[in-house]
């Protein structure tokens, strides 16, 4: 859902009352239309990115993905927790280690 831009894919994913954010920070988004507006912003703007890892870790989903934009590729990662069968909160990081670090 994703790499394809599938946002009614991705929205059956997401719980109504999902949050994103920095870790430690304010949310960004504060609900499942937060986060497809989000996206679709990003994807608007010439953002795409390429899944390049998924692992479950504890208790969340842990997303690698390099992310390209007019500055060029970047690795970025994301770690998705889950309740009920759905994602009911996302973290973004820069790096891996940090990533990994949450879902434990």
């Amino acid at each position: 859902a994703l790499e394809s831009a599938d946002l009614a894919g991705y929205a059956h994913l997401l719980d109504p009352a999902v949050t994103w954010g920095a870790p430690g920070g304010d949310d960004t988004c504060r609900s499942r239309a937060d986060v497809l507006s989000w996206y679709r912003a990003g994807y608007d703007a010439g953002v795409r990115a390429d899944v390049a890892e998924t692992s479950v870790v504890g208790h969340c989903i842990l997303v690698g993905m390099i992310v390209k934009n007019e500055e060029g590729e970047n690795p970025r990662w994301q770690v998705l927790t889950t309740s009920g069968g759905r994602i009911v909160d996302i973290r973004g990081y820069d790096d891996r280690a940090d990533a990994l670090q949450a879902c434990r």
